[in-house]
């Protein structure tokens, strides 16, 4: 497999281990132990797939992301789920997200005032 497609596999992983919490954490009824049974299970299926891939990442965004999986890791295996879990995590996701989408975002400040040159 070529670099390129073992990046790409590994980028996707951790994207779907991402949204796949954040649907978790945003349900309506949240269940801490449903929560925490289905990140463990979600962990250990990133971990599989993600061992035959040892790629290097290196944009802010998905350092970001590698550390938002090991703060939820760390939440979930914790003795017990503190009562603010799910608010830390969260906001840490939106702050993910928002560094996501700084790449993308571009305001266009005077859009509306557009250069002709007279042809």
């Amino acid at each position: 497999m070529h670099e390129k497609a073992k990046r790409i596999k590994e980028i996707r992983l951790l994207e779907k281990f991402f949204t796949k919490t954040i649907s978790l954490l945003k349900m309506a009824e949240f269940d801490e132990l449903k929560f925490k049974e289905k990140t463990i299970k979600n962990f250990e299926n990133l971990k599989k797939n993600q061992s035959e891939i040892n790629i290097e990442l290196n944009s802010n965004y998905l350092k970001a992301l590698k550390i938002f999986i090991e703060l939820t890791y760390q939440k979930v295996h914790s003795s017990d789920l503190q009562i603010n879990t799910k608010e830390i995590l969260l906001k840490e996701a939106n702050s993910l997200q928002k560094e996501k989408n700084k790449k993308a975002y571009k305001k266009h400040k005077h859009k509306h005032k557009s250069f002709e040159d007279g042809n």
